[in-house]
């Protein structure tokens, strides 16, 4: 017979995970300590390309193009493009995945390395290593 502590533990576990992940997540998951980890592995990435002079609104459509492509990627949660009115060469990009490598993955797709392949003449400067930033939550992200 189990304890009234190990009880209250388990009703803990189960309450932490109907708060961190959909329905969806909880039927993936097993009470297998290693499945705790998804809630650090989540993968924020954030950047900035830089279009030569004119080219930025071209840019901004080829990074619209790959969202489209990776709506449906294994993984992707996110993948928002920006610009900046004062920065008028820059384009951003957003990401939100279920790990670093599922987005790895997606840049092995043959049509994504494609998209790549046409956006790299329209770059003013070499893109830099995005920011990989540590989520913390949010609204439209479930965690």
């Amino acid at each position: 017979m189990r304890s009234l502590d190990s009880i209250l533990e388990i009703y803990i576990i189960y309450n932490i995970l109907f708060d961190y992940f959909s329905n969806e997540d909880i039927e993936q998951l097993t009470l297998n300590p290693e499945n705790f980890n998804k809630l650090e592995i989540m993968y924020l990435l954030h950047g900035k390309l830089t279009a030569k002079d004119g080219k930025a609104d071209r840019l901004a459509d080829m990074l619209l193009d790959a969202s489209k492509l990776v709506s449906t990627a294994i993984g992707c949660r996110l993948y928002v493009i920006g610009k900046d009115e004062n920065d008028l060469n820059s384009v951003y990009v957003t990401e939100i995945w279920d790990s670093k490598e599922d987005h790895d993955n997606s840049l092995k797709v043959e049509s994504v390395r494609e998209l790549i392949a046409r956006v790299k003449p329209i770059l003013g400067a070499q893109p830099t290593k995005g920011q990989e930033l540590e989520i913390l939550g949010g609204s439209g992200i479930t965690i």
